[in-house]
């Protein structure tokens, strides 16, 4: 992680809010007349405390439902579901045309996060500036940070070679057990029940999408790959890579910044998956047709919605969590359903709309008590919230 000390001018909501806008709806909403009243009514009668607490749950989900922030939240998480769709669909799109460099097209993605957001850093005032940090430990802790990200969609696009899209989709999910167990240790995030409750009904969901895909045999397509085992064993590294970025990002704009961090990692980024692609996919390069525009646009397609992706994420993390983000990630499959009725002839089943309820209640479940976490504040000293 990051290192502790925060800039002077880092905002006071940030350094003692532990938990986020979106997670801060729920049980904590209660009004101070209606938690007086509770205590009240449960020191005059035992008898009536079963009573009570229906009474603040529903009221509690009351209040989640009328939030605006509980809609807007979810809205960013579908927002990022449909950007993650666009990049598998264009990236299906570009596997049509013989094209296997999955490094090279994050390493599209990676330039143009440079150059937004790392020349923005550049030009930045203060002791956190792109120069600054390179000079210092923090910068070693971005490569690290900038590696991973890099490997962990190299894995996963990889897995694709070797095991079947089915299992990719499955297994993808061990990035939500990743972030459950990092944040707990690392951000000190404590859980409810109802928290965990959430992340296995949205699973649920996402294995709705799976078996409405057997059902209607739009995975006959899917071979069983060359290597299974292999496959798995990679996508499994992949997503478990994917949770230790989105726990590191968490902290960093949480903590500073979402332009320090995209910044930061634009740099790295960009490097490592550079070497990568000189070293591991030149070859594959030199034969991609790129005269053809059923090459170029789907490529130039696949970098903006993933560079959109991933500048939306750091924002829907700010507001949410990283648990938050994996969970509603998971109806992407539901929007990649939808474009692929009309790109590759999908066949459309009433379960899907079903399983993407699921995913939905689910997150909504996770979002009704608010996550507190420990925090840091100027002087060093923990704070929790």
């Amino acid at each position: 992680m990051m290192s502790n000390k925060l800039p002077e001018d880092t905002d006071k909501e940030t350094l003692t809010h532990g938990m986020s806008t979106y997670e801060t709806f729920g049980a904590s909403l209660d009004d101070e007349d209606d938690s007086s009243d509770t205590s009240l009514e449960l020191a005059n009668t035992g008898s009536s405390q079963p009573r009570s607490r229906s009474k603040a749950c529903f009221l509690s989900l009351f209040r989640l439902l009328r939030s605006r922030e509980f809609y807007r939240a979810l809205l960013y998480g579908q927002s990022l579901s449909i950007l993650n769709c666009g990049t598998a669909v264009f990236s299906g799109l570009l596997q049509i045309q013989g094209v296997n460099a999955s490094t090279a097209q994050s390493f599209g993605m990676y330039c143009v996060l440079c150059l937004v957001f790392t020349t923005q850093l550049a030009y930045k005032k203060g002791s956190r500036n792109l120069f600054c940090l390179l000079c210092s430990l923090d910068g070693l802790k971005y490569a690290l940070i900038g590696i991973i990200d890099v490997e962990a969609n190299y894995l996963v696009v990889k897995a694709y070679q070797y095991t079947t899209v089915t299992s990719v989709q499955i297994l993808d999910c061990f990035s939500i057990a990743a972030v459950l167990i990092l944040s707990r240790i690392f951000l000190h995030t404590r859980y409810r029940l109802t928290h965990y409750v959430g992340v296995i009904i949205s699973v649920l969901g996402l294995g709705g999408l799976v078996w409405a895909d057997v059902i209607t045999g739009n995975t006959e397509g899917d071979s069983g790959g060359s290597n299974v085992a292999l496959g798995d064993v990679l996508v499994i590294a992949g997503a478990m890579l994917y949770g230790v970025s989105n726990v590191a990002q968490e902290f960093v704009v949480k903590s500073y910044s979402r332009s320090e961090f995209l910044g930061m990692l634009g740099v790295f980024s960009t490097l490592v998956s550079g070497i990568q692609v000189i070293f591991l996919e030149a070859q594959d390069l030199s034969k991609v047709e790129f005269s053809s525009y059923k090459v170029i646009l789907p490529w130039l397609a696949f970098v903006i919605f993933l560079f959109v992706m991933y500048a939306c994420m750091s924002h829907v993390i700010q507001k949410t969590s990283a648990t938050v983000t994996n969970i509603s990630i998971l109806s992407s499959d539901f929007y990649s359903l939808i474009l692929g009725i009309f790109i590759f002839h999908y066949e459309f089943h009433v379960l899907y709309l079903v399983a993407f309820a699921v995913v939905i209640i689910g997150v909504a479940i996770y979002s009704f008590y608010p996550t507190s976490s420990t925090t840091v504040n100027s002087t060093g000293e923990s704070d929790t919230s």
